[in-house]
C-alpha cells in the first residue's frame, strides 16, 4: 500500500513520519508554506527517540500526484472545516485501471470530531474511522514534534459506521511496524465519541490557555458533563474513562525532550499560528447540534464555541482571554431566562 497523507500537519506529519520510518511508501499532501517547506527541506520529525528528516514525495493536490494507484490509501488529516473541499478534490481523482478514488480507494478519517466520516460516506464507498490519541505539535513549516513515549500514538481503527475488514487490518499492521498502536475494533465510533468529549477542552485552552489551574479544569468538566448528557439523550455510546485508561496504560506518556513547555491541542495551535479558522463547530458545535436535536440545553458548549470562533476571526493569539472572563460569560448565558 501507498499512503497519501492529506493534510501533513501535526498529526498527519507524525503518522506519515512513522509510516515512512517503518519503510512504508508515503506521499505528503500540504498547502502553502507547509508544502514549500516539505518540498524544499523535507519533514523534520522530532520525537523522544530522536530527530529524523524524511525526504518524501510532496504534493499540493491530486493533480500533482497524477493517476492514483489501485493500492493507495487516502488518510484524511485536515481539520473538519476543510474536509468537504478535500473530499471533493480527491474523490474525483482517477485511479489506474479505471474509476475514481471515491469509488475504489479506502479513505481513513484521522481527525477529531465525528462529522468527516458522514461527509465522506456521501461520496466515498470505503470509509474508515480513526480515533487519534497522538500528542503532536506543528512547530513551524516543515517541522513536527510528537512527545508521546514509548508509543507515539494509539490509533483505534474500524470501518465506518461499524465493523472491520481485511483492508483495515492491513492498514493497522502497517501502522504498527513503527511505534504506533492501531487496535482494530468493530465499534470505532464509540471511541471517537469519547474523544469528542475530551476535545471539548480544546476551546477552553484555545481561548484562555492550557488547562493548568482548577478554574479551567472545572469549566472543561462542565462542558464534558453537558456533552455526556447530550450523548446519553441521543442514545450514542462512548467509551468511559476507565476503559480508555486501561487501553492507554503506560503505553503513551507525554515526555518533553527538548525543554519546551507543553503547548495546547489542535485548536490552541490553530490560534497560535493564526490559521483564521478553528474546528470548534465540529467539537463543541457537535454537542450543541445534538442538544438541539434531542432537547438538551448546551449553554456551556455554545459559549465556548462562540468565543473560540470569535478569537479565530479576530486573529487573537491562544490564551488571550482570562479564564475568569470566560467562566463569567458561561455563567451569564446560563442565567439568561
Amino acid at each position: 500500500m501507498r499512503y497519501l497523507i492529506i493534510g501533513a500537519g501535526a498529526v498527519g506529519g507524525a503518522i506519515g513520519a512513522r509510516l515512512a520510518g517503518a519503510g512504508q511508501d508515503v506521499v505528503l499532501v500540504a498547502r502553502g508554506r507547509q508544502y514549500e517547506a516539505l518540498r524544499e527541506r523535507g519533514l523534520r520529525f522530532e520525537a523522544p527517540d530522536g530527530v529524523r528528516v524524511h525526504r518524501l514525495p510532496v504534493a499540493d493536490g491530486p493533480e500533482a500526484v497524477g493517476t492514483l494507484r489501485a493500492d493507495d490509501v487516502l488518510v484524511l488529516c485536515v481539520k473538519t472545516q476543510d474536509s468537504a473541499a478535500a473530499l471533493a478534490a480527491w474523490g474525483a481523482a482517477p485511479v489506474e485501471g479505471g474509476g475514481t478514488a471515491a469509488g475504489r480507494l479506502p479513505l481513513v478519517c484521522a481527525q477529531n470530531g465525528v462529522e468527516s466520516e458522514r461527509l465522506a460516506l456521501r461520496t466515498f464507498q470505503r470509509v474508515y474511522a480513526m480515533c487519534v490519541w497522538l500528542p503532536a505539535t506543528f512547530v513551524e513549516p516543515g517541522v513536527v514534534r510528537a512527545a508521546g513515549a514509548p508509543l507515539t500514538g494509539i490509533l483505534h481503527l474500524g470501518r465506518y459506521p461499524a465493523g472491520s475488514d481485511a483492508t483495515v487490518r492491513e492498514i493497522a499492521a502497517d501502522l504498527e511496524r513503527g511505534p504506533l498502536a492501531a487496535p482494530v475494533v468493530d465499534d470505532v465510533m464509540r471511541w471517537k465519541y469519547a474523544k469528542l468529549l475530551a476535545n471539548l477542552a480544546n476551546a477552553v485552552e484555545a481561548v484562555s490557555g492550557v488547562l493548568t489551574d482548577e478554574e479551567g479544569i472545572a469549566l472543561f468538566r462542565r462542558a464534558r458533563a453537558e456533552g455526556e448528557a447530550v450523548l446519553d439523550a441521543a442514545g450514542i455510546a462512548y467509551t468511559g474513562p476507565e476503559e480508555e485508561k486501561k487501553e492507554r496504560a503506560d503505553r503513551i506518556r507525554f515526555e518533553p525532550f527538548d525543554g519546551a513547555p507543553r503547548g495546547g491541542g489542535s485548536t490552541w495551535q490553530s490560534l497560535e499560528r493564526g490559521a483564521g479558522s478553528v474546528e470548534v463547530d465540529y467539537l463543541n458545535g457537535e454537542i450543541g447540534l445534538l442538544g438541539r436535536l434531542h432537547g438538551v440545553p448546551t449553554p456551556v458548549n455554545d459559549v465556548l464555541q462562540e468565543h473560540a470562533n470569535e478569537a479565530a476571526g479576530q486573529g487573537r493569539p491562544a490564551g488571550a482571554t482570562p479564564i475568569a472572563d470566560l467562566v463569567a460569560a458561561v455563567d451569564a448565558r446560563i442565567r439568561v431566562p
